[in-house]
């Protein structure tokens, strides 16, 4: 963690030796929830691929807007974050009870940092409901029975899944998780997806050095391939774009070239 911040002593799963992508993100971010091997692994990352902190941001940015329409104009109520990482602003329960009080959130990670964060940091309106997963997304049928004590699994909900697939390095292997994921939901429900695509060889190089730091490899896809994903569902649009196009807040300054798709698709 940074210098000027006050860290909770490493439980007994917390690795403070070995970067982890969660931690790392808060990072580019601008957090403070990290360690020294983080700082190291994101700035290695960051040399070969400058872009990266925009990416980022974008990520963030891309959140809030599509919460924004789900809970508003889809008149989605309920949430499932899957991999959401550590609690930064504007996150997921914060965008969606501002536009109705009573959404339901279920937060998702298997890093003992983000739970203990989550359950700390991530209170819900009273309306409202906010709940945490310690789940592995590799298995969807133990995060729908988790979710389900907190989510009522016959009405839509909104699968959320941000920046997270590129840890399943097998790209057949993630198309079924979030099968799996979609296929425990009803009809009505969406998917919100962002992931990053290839941009070249300073992009691939990299993720090259990012997986030599320890951390888990994050496997960049095809367009094709995050199209895949959206597979039998009716997209919203305008599609699966790159994240800065994706109905984008009044800005008067041209947004940085970002190499990461996002898109939202409602299951028929």
């Amino acid at each position: 963690m940074t210098e000027d911040s006050s860290p909770p002593p490493p439980g007994p799963r917390i690795d403070t030796s070995v970067p982890h992508s969660a931690r790392i993100w808060n990072y580019w971010l601008g957090g403070k929830d990290y360690y020294p091997v983080d700082r190291e692994a994101g700035d290695r990352y960051r040399e070969s691929y400058p872009q990266i902190v925009d990416a980022a941001r974008a990520g963030r940015y891309f959140l809030a807007r599509a919460v924004r329409y789900l809970a508003g104009e889809a008149g989605i109520r309920q949430f499932l974050d899957v991999g959401t990482g550590l609690p930064t602003v504007d996150n997921t329960h914060e965008v969606a009870q501002r536009v109705a009080p009573e959404c339901r959130i279920v937060y998702v990670d298997n890093d003992p940092l983000v739970l203990v964060h989550a359950r700390a940091l991530l209170t819900s309106s009273p309306e409202g409901i906010c709940d945490y997963i310690d789940a592995d997304m590799r298995d969807p049928a133990a995060i729908l029975t988790a979710a389900a004590s907190a989510l009522d699994l016959t009405q839509p909900v909104a699968l959320l899944l941000i920046g997270v697939m590129g840890h399943v390095s097998d790209h057949d292997e993630a198309q079924r998780i979030v099968g799996g994921l979609l296929g425990g939901l009803p009809a009505g429900s969406y998917l919100t997806l962002a992931d990053s695509i290839s941009s070249g060889s300073a992009h691939r190089q990299a993720g090259e050095h990012y997986a030599q730091t320890g951390a888990v490899p994050y496997q960049l896809r095809t367009p094709g391939q995050i199209e895949a994903y959206f597979t039998g569902l009716t997209l919203v649009e305008p599609g699966v774009v790159p994240l800065p196009q994706w109905r984008p807040d009044p800005n008067p300054f041209p947004p940085a070239r970002i190499d990461t798709l996002g898109g939202i698709g409602r299951k028929a």
